[in-house]
């Protein structure tokens, strides 16, 4: 979710305030709040113009760990994904090679081929959690959001919950509209993980989406303070700030990461959207990123 991010995705995937390639630059708060962070589901991927991933939005993780890692540029996601590729031609069966080439995939907005690669990853291993954990972050990313409640029903159990498919089920029902039942989800990832910042971020924008903009801010205030040096969740909270009319305090936060111009000109049309009280389109739900870390 990077919600008013976003997800899935989903992501997610439900986030980032950078704009994507050839979009104005006056857009970019937009991205934020149609494609903000949903961190926990897949912590790796804002939109941005130094390391686009496949569609910006709540932050989805695809790895073990929810640390972040440098961004990579889409170039060495190109290449990653050609190296990768070969190997997966070679060893289809490979369940590790298979989810890294789908990553990469999805990182470079081939988000139907990421789908392609672990449908058939998950027929060859009906039972793997990791591959199907990938898979439903997959189809999120790419939009097919009762597809991924399903999958990702299946890539955890009651008594094992992973906290990160828990908060990806939340990223994918936000994208649905659902807020509060991925509240419920984001909650009970809290319970395994007390005051994880990438959940916390999720958990944030779902408050935002819900319009429930001061529960928002705290919750985002929150995963700054536990993770300041993620660009992503800053932005979040920029978002959220800007939202509630303190525009000012937002430019500030946006600073620590844009260059001036920048921040200025996302505030500046996030000013103009809730001046023509456009805040319906300013919250559809946005995309999953379903890459970076899970």
């Amino acid at each position: 979710m990077t919600p008013l991010s976003h997800p899935a995705v989903p992501s997610r995937e439900f986030h980032c305030i950078r704009a994507q390639r050839g979009r104005p630059r006056g857009a970019r708060l937009l991205v934020g709040v149609a494609a903000a962070v949903l961190l926990a589901a897949t912590a790796g991927g804002c939109t941005t113009v130094g390391h686009r991933n496949s569609g910006g939005g709540l932050l989805s993780n695809w790895s073990a760990s929810a640390s972040s890692s440098a961004p990579r540029s889409e170039a060495e996601w190109r290449r990653e994904a050609d190296m990768l590729g070969q190997r997966y031609r070679n060893s289809p069966d490979d369940r590790e090679t298979a989810v890294a080439y789908a990553k990469a995939l999805g990182a470079t907005g081939q988000r139907a081929q990421a789908v392609s690669v672990l449908e058939q990853t998950s027929l060859r291993h009906p039972t793997d959690k990791t591959v199907l954990g990938a898979y439903g972050r997959a189809l999120a990313d790419a939009g097919r959001y009762d597809q991924a409640l399903s999958v990702l029903g299946r890539a955890h159990t009651p008594d094992r919950p992973d906290w990160r498919i828990l908060s990806a089920q939340g990223a994918v029902l936000d994208q649905l509209g659902r807020h509060e039942e991925a509240q419920r989800y984001y909650a009970s990832a809290l319970k395994i993980v007390p005051g994880e910042p990438t959940v916390l971020s999720n958990l944030g924008l779902s408050y935002a989406l819900a319009k429930d903009l001061p529960r928002a801010e705290e919750t985002l205030r929150q995963a700054v303070a536990r993770r300041s040096d993620d660009p992503r969740v800053r932005q979040n909270l920029a978002l959220v700030v800007g939202l509630r009319g303190n525009f000012a305090d937002a430019e500030a936060i946006a600073r620590a990461d844009l260059p001036a111009d920048e921040a200025a000109a996302n505030v500046a049309y996030l000013r103009a959207m809730i001046a023509k009280g456009d805040w319906k389109g300013m919250g559809q739900p946005p995309k999953i990123a379903a890459r970076g870390q899970s």
